[in-house]
């Protein structure tokens, strides 16, 4: 069969849009010794079941430290840029409103008009994107409004990925915003970092990606009616189970651009992540320690805190609609929350471009870790050797040059230690000391991919 027939075409939403699933086959290599790699500490946190990383020493085995991540992941990251970020906040911020009442004729203001500058954006990026084999294709997914009034949008894009088996990639905001009162379509509801800057993150990574192709599918999402009990999400979350969709994690950005709090203090080294759990089962907590682990090795200008719990007390988010149907799911939101929902000074002047341009770069990293890393290894085994060692040992991982495997002592929500190595085996008393171990690949780009399962080794 030829590339162009292998690649079909199946129906994305209910709207027509065409989408070209994707996959991914595990492949095979091999290197050489390790050395334990303690990540950064953390500042600690106040979160349940938090363990600060501990010093461990493994016996001299030799050292191959994994060489930096190359150019290739700072190169995608420095396409990120702040004017672009801030002009769609702007340009959201004055459409007044985006409250699911409000307009859908107008074209300067109210839901409707933020829909079509949503899909206009996607349609440029539609025209400057692909070759031979694919494009990005762009559609919506209609939906009725809960109040069963109106009909809403979501909002659609994606690439196609070019491997078999290789899932998707979500990455996903709310484009509505909402007032006092709450249910009033003409009050003022600007909502700049609620949710403008989730909206800006998403149109910009969609730009940088849409000039390839990567393994995985990745799919840019931007959601109506989250202010009203997250429906749209639940309504595409629906759908991708439905329709059987692998996906590799969804990941929501929500709130990202703000950091002040309510006295005036301000946190600009880190942003938030939010899973549900339990911490040793969930695979949105795995999906969020992947986050971290992953942010610490391509030295991303922004740390991503993993937190122990699915939100901030009675609140919500999307990535709950994707996590409450067993899909890997988590939300970035700002270190600080200066803004209240529904504030009517949720406007751009309290927006940091810095800030937000490192949160989207964050987001970008890991959306391109995950759907174009070396895929993760596969039968992995811990087995018993002599001495009370264990030999933990995988298949190689066709396209990798070197691996690291991640460690996450007992009650640490993140993989607090490290073992850079280029074998596709080790021999080591000190897995024993450990909760959960997983191992990712590295390419000769330098690019990190998914980590494996976890492996629990007691």
């Amino acid at each position: 069969m030829d590339r162009t027939a292998s690649h079909r075409k199946t129906a994305l939403i209910l709207a027509g849009f065409m989408l070209l699933l994707i996959s991914c086959n595990l492949g095979a290599s091999e290197s050489g010794p390790p050395t334990l790699a303690p990540l950064p500490a953390p500042t600690a946190q106040a979160t349940l079941g938090y363990a600060e990383a501990r010093p461990v020493a493994l016996p001299a085995v030799g050292a191959t430290p994994i060489p930096s991540s190359g150019d290739a992941m700072r190169l995608l990251l420095d396409q990120v840029e702040s004017d672009r970020l801030m002009s769609h906040i702007r340009s959201l911020q004055d459409m007044r409103t985006r409250h699911i009442s409000s307009t859908q004729t107008s074209t300067r203001e109210g839901i409707g008009a933020a829909r079509r500058y949503i899909n206009d954006q996607f349609e440029i990026f539609r025209a400057a994107s692909g070759g031979k084999f694919y494009t990005f294709e762009v559609g919506f997914q209609a939906y009725t409004s809960p109040d069963e009034r109106t009909s809403q949008y979501n909002v659609v894009g994606a690439i196609s990925g070019t491997e078999l088996n290789a899932g998707a990639v979500i990455v996903g905001a709310h484009y509505d915003s909402i007032g006092t009162p709450r249910d009033s379509g003409e009050v003022f509801a600007p909502g700049a970092n609620d949710n403008g800057s989730g909206v800006a993150a998403v149109l910009e990574l969609a730009r940088i990606l849409s000039a390839s192709q990567y393994k995985a599918t990745i799919m840019f999402v931007l959601f109506s009616a989250e202010e009203v009990q997250r429906q749209g999400s639940i309504a595409f979350a629906k759908w991708i189970a439905d329709d059987n969709l692998d996906v590799i994690g969804m990941i929501n950005l929500d709130t990202i651009g703000n950091i002040h709090d309510f006295g005036g203090n301000r946190e600009d080294r880190y942003l938030r992540v939010y899973s549900a759990g339990p911490n040793d089962a969930s695979v949105s907590r795995r999906l969020a320690r992947e986050a971290n682990f992953l942010s610490h090795n391509y030295n991303l200008a922004i740390d991503l805190r993993v937190m122990d719990a699915v939100d901030r007390e009675n609140r919500y988010g999307d990535h709950q609609s994707f996590s409450d149907l067993g899909y890997p799911a988590i939300r970035f939101i700002n270190a600080f929350e200066e803004k209240r929902n529904a504030d009517p000074t949720d406007t751009i002047e309290f927006i940091e471009p810095d800030y937000l341009r490192r949160s989207t770069q964050a987001a970008l990293a890991l959306v391109a870790a995950l759907a174009d890393g070396p895929r993760p290894p596969a039968n992995i085994a811990l087995r018993e050797r002599d001495g009370g060692k264990k030999e933990l040992v995988w298949e190689p991982v066709e396209d990798a040059v070197s691996y690291v495997i991640a460690l996450r002592p007992a009650g640490s929500l993140i993989y607090a230690d490290q073992l850079p190595i280029s074998e596709t085996k080790v021999v080591w008393a000190g897995f024993a000391d450990y909760a959960g171990i997983a191992i990712a690949a590295r390419d000769s780009r330098g690019y990190i991919g998914p980590l494996s399962h976890e492996i629990i080794p007691r």
